[in-house]
């Protein structure tokens, strides 16, 4: 048994610094949450429908928020419509955890891997913003399509955009990426 824990090290590192880091982020998250009574809506959450609709207004007038009354989201309007509600899960938050946790778990040295985390979760960040004027934007269009877009489509391209972010740690920065690569 001994032996496969020698061979296996480095996965089982992996592992173990993958879902350490992702279980105290995660629990520190829900502490964050935690502190925000039933129907209000956290910080990070508001934070993100306001740069949504500051995004659309480069677009149109008629686009804007409206905080729901009954429950903790961000109503969302486009051309005067309402097309959509940001919730707690639109603000990108979940998937920074789990992209700090990767990046932590394959870390490299501590100045690169901070600097990383750092652009990286705001890359996330500003591209969820966009991902979610767009979403709003094509369902006014084609609400139709809501299903494929919101659940398939959106979905594919932030987890995307995860995954490259991913490659080019593991293969740039990471302890393991090549050095001859330069």
């Amino acid at each position: 048994m001994k032996k496969y824990f020698i061979l296996y090290k480095p996965f089982l590192l992996f592992l173990g610094t993958f879902f350490l880091t992702y279980i105290v982020l995660t629990f520190l998250y829900q502490q964050y949450l935690n502190g925000f009574e039933e129907n209000q809506i956290d910080s990070v959450t508001r934070m993100v429908s306001e740069n949504t609709e500051q995004v659309l207004l480069l677009f149109t007038d008629g686009s804007s928020i409206e905080e729901s009354t009954t429950q903790p989201y961000m109503k969302l309007f486009f051309n005067e419509k309402y097309v959509a509600r940001i919730v707690e899960g639109c603000n990108s938050i979940s998937v920074i955890i789990l992209f700090i946790s990767f990046v932590v778990a394959f870390s490299g040295r501590l100045q690169t891997t901070l600097l990383f985390i750092f652009g990286g979760s705001l890359l996330i960040y500003a591209l969820n913003v966009l991902r979610i004027a767009a979403l709003s934007a094509l369902i006014f269009y084609f609400p139709k399509q809501e299903s494929l877009l919101h659940e398939v489509l959106f979905p594919l391209y932030i987890y995307g955009v995860v995954f490259i972010l991913w490659l080019i740690w593991v293969r740039k920065f990471s302890r393991y990426a090549s050095k001859d690569s330069k």
